[in-house]
């Protein structure tokens, strides 16, 4: 499988964001990442999701949505890990610089070679991106989120129209609870899948991998232009 890597800074709502980009050849669509509270785009567990996707024809983009400062464990701004509309304004202006390149042609500025897009959340990154599902909806053709916390997209849930699948591990029960009310709230495709035996982080053998299957299905199905 041929895997194109770029390493660059994405200039969005008034910051510019590290991000690393992966693209297989002939891809037939693009995930963006958005990050837990604490995570970063070297997250282990996104890693190992984004591997999974790239052996399924889906290019990935893993940005940090908060600057290295703000990132920092000392940041006086450390609640910034937390503000949902923050971290959904930044996605949304990734997904913008995305329609700003044509990533078939490689001439910016033309948006004819833009592969479809969907959005894989963790933990509070979940609910930006289905804050940034909501506010484009016409650009996210599908959303994944894995131990997320959907709930705090608050009233932008019922205007996410991309095909939505919810994942919570069997021994997550609030967490669990909180995407079963979510979900009642969602008026587009979803899907709740809960994994055997995993716990919020999918530590346990064999369930990332789970997740990670899931998610590649979810997107190929629903990014697959035709």
């Amino acid at each position: 499988m041929g895997l194109q890597t770029l390493a660059t800074g994405i200039d969005t709502a008034g910051v510019r964001l590290a991000a690393d980009i992966m693209m297989p050849a002939e891809a037939i669509g693009m995930v963006l990442f958005a990050h837990g509270s604490g995570s970063s785009r070297h997250s282990p567990r996104n890693v190992v999701i984004a591997e999974e996707l790239h052996r399924h024809r889906l290019g990935t983009i893993l940005p940090d949505l908060l600057t290295w400062d703000e990132a920092a464990e000392d940041a006086r701004d450390r609640h910034l890990r937390f503000d949902i509309g923050l971290l959904a304004d930044r996605l949304i202006g990734v997904i913008d610089w995305i329609h700003a390149q044509d990533w078939r042609r490689g001439r910016p500025g033309s948006e004819a070679g833009v592969p479809p897009i969907g959005l894989f959340g963790a933990s509070t990154g979940a609910a930006a991106a289905l804050v940034a599902a909501a506010a484009r909806r016409d650009a996210v053709g599908a959303v994944v989120s894995r131990g997320g916390r959907p709930d705090l997209a608050g009233p932008a849930l019922v205007q996410v129209a991309a095909p939505t699948l919810l994942i919570v591990g069997e021994h997550d029960p609030d967490v669990m609870a909180l995407n079963h009310d979510a979900r009642a709230q969602l008026t587009t495709r979803s899907d709740l899948l809960m994994i055997p035996g995993a716990t919020h982080l999918f530590e346990e053998e064999g369930t990332l991998e789970q997740v990670a299957s899931a998610a590649a299905a979810w997107f190929g199905d629903h990014l697959r232009k035709g």
